[in-house]
């Protein structure tokens, strides 16, 4: 085999130099960095000594992908840098990621072409949106189980095109098993898994059915434990991530098949447990909710997004419209999930009320992760298209929820919008309004039993809580306020009342440092 490490013919920076059968290659996997935002939870990681939530799913994917016998390193730049190494090893950089990473990923590109490297990138960003990436060599789009053979077959016979994209989704219960290996897992706070893709819904704003179609696809059940038996061999027995677009979209599949699968591995694997994301309507089946529990499902993100019927109507989000969501919510509560809370302020129907109704909404409801963002229109979506046909829209789109900006020229006056939103940001992670919340959350929750498992760096996180939150914090006398109504109410849910008071420290820092920067 010969290795083109180095060779000069590989630096041209041309992207078009193939690569012959049983060729040794240099791939870098590279994930650009997330700013300072809801999902990031940089300023919790801290209490913990983590770097970040979780490693990049979809390129562990791909790097299983590549030809056996190429060359694979990864680099996280939530985790640690890129380096000058990192860039003289390779001889092809892989990018993929969200549209919230696009300045990072504009600076990794720029770097990878003045080494020479041939960038492709692929991932939801590049999707999504390839005009403003004049840089990258080639596009490997839509999902890689079906272009990324294309492009690597392409590349063997030396004829490669700049973009391979394709309408068809892939099966993935052919998809292979990350390699994660190529991640250093002390980093991470969580490890993420995909049990399915698709959902059958059609919300105006989101881009999940663009990008994964209406239909469930799930993979099958021993290819999800297969999976989860690789991170547990490799030493990760702590919490898992599923990012499935929604992880109830085929309920039948769930409660015959991986559900019960997930219940029996799990029997002698405590420590692990789940959170996913799902829509309002579990809270219909009894059924599905104990499964879930029982499997070790701690936590569900449910897309709330508005209590008024209108602007649900306007969105399409006609699933959540005419519930009583606050019942909702409780329901799941009290059947042993945490609800994390997706709201959107910025449709064409919202009003100036609108703002107080999403505060009373999330304060009644007890969702102390509440993560309230402006609508934005995501290049691909049908809210895009519209707003272009009607001339509504900005060129630039941040993709990040917290910043306070939209890329949309909204109905109700701009300043008169973001002055609603910096109201509902600064009530709802105001010490007070948050450890009340919590308050609201214990008394309908049901600890699951059996569920409290703590490493070192979770107990150093409660006394760091207390130096931040207890004696530094401005709001330190409703955080010992929380703490003693806990303990003396809802004592063996003492370590999760912490972990939510180190989350709104999350949300409120995050909240002020955008609110400054937009002054």
């Amino acid at each position: 085999m010969i290795s083109t490490r180095g060779c000069p013919a590989s630096r041209s920076g041309s992207g078009r130099r193939s690569v012959t059968s049983g060729e040794v290659m240099n791939a870098l996997l590279i994930y650009p960095q997330f700013p300072n935002t809801f999902w990031s939870f940089k300023h919790a990681l801290r209490f913990i000594r983590k770097r970040a939530f979780s490693p990049p799913l979809g390129l562990v994917t791909i790097a299983a992908m590549l030809p056996r016998e190429w060359g694979t390193r990864l680099v996280d730049v939530n985790v640690s840098p890129l380096t000058a190494g990192d860039l003289e090893w390779a001889d092809y950089a892989f990018i993929s990621g969200m549209t919230i990473q696009q300045e990072s990923a504009h600076d990794i590109i720029s770097r990878c072409k003045d080494a020479g490297l041939t960038v492709v990138a692929g991932g939801p960003m590049f999707t999504l949106d390839q005009d403003s990436f004049p840089n990258v060599d080639h596009f490997v789009l839509n999902e890689g189980e079906l272009t990324l053979p294309q492009f690597l077959g392409d590349l063997s016979a030396g004829s490669t095109e700049r973009v391979y994209t394709t309408k068809e989704l892939a099966d993935i219960r052919e998809s292979p098993v990350p390699q994660w290996h190529l991640i250093d897992m002390r980093q991470y706070a969580s490890m993420i898994v995909q049990f399915s893709r698709g959902c059958p819904f059609n919300c105006e704003f989101c881009s999940v059915t663009e990008l994964f179609g209406h239909r469930t696809r799930f993979k099958t059940a021993a290819q999800v434990i297969a999976e989860l038996d690789a991170l547990y061999e490799l030493g990760w027995h702590g919490p898992v991530f599923s990012g499935d677009d929604n992880f109830i979209g085929n309920t039948g599949y769930l409660k015959d098949k991986l559900l019960p699968a997930l219940i029996d591995w799990r029997r002698d694997k405590p420590g692990v447990q789940f959170a996913t994301e799902v829509t309002i309507n579990l809270a219909d089946d009894d059924e599905l909710m104990k499964m879930m529990v029982e499997a070790g499902f701690t936590t569900v993100f449910v897309g709330i997004e508005t209590p008024d019927d209108a602007s649900l109507a306007e969105c399409g989000k006609s699933l959540n419209a005419k519930r009583n969501m606050i019942a909702d919510v409780k329901r799941i509560q009290r059947a042993g999930l945490q609800v994390q809370g997706g709201f959107i302020v910025g449709f064409d129907h919202d009003t100036p009320a609108t703002f107080q109704r999403q505060i009373d909404f999330i304060e009644e409801s007890g969702i102390v992760t509440a993560m309230v963002g402006l609508l934005q229109a995501i290049p691909g979506t049908r809210l895009h298209e519209r707003l272009a046909r009607e001339g509504r829209l900005h060129d630039h789109v941040s993709g990040d929820n917290l910043d306070g900006s939209t890329n949309i020229v909204p109905r109700m006056d701009a300043e008169r919008l973001r002055a609603g939103y910096r109201r509902i940001m600064q009530t709802l992670y105001a010490p007070l309004t948050h450890y009340r919340r919590i308050r609201t959350f214990l008394r309908e929750y049901t600890l699951p039993k059996n569920r409290t498992h703590l490493d070192l760096q979770h107990i150093l996180a409660f006394f760091r809580s207390i130096y931040r939150l207890g004696i530094k914090g401005s709001g330190r006398r409703h955080y010992w306020e929380l703490l003693l109504w806990t303990a003396v109410h809802r004592p063996k849910a003492f370590p999760l009342a912490v972990t939510l008071a180190i989350y709104g420290y999350h949300f409120r820092t995050s909240f002020r440092q955008h609110d400054r920067e937009g002054e």
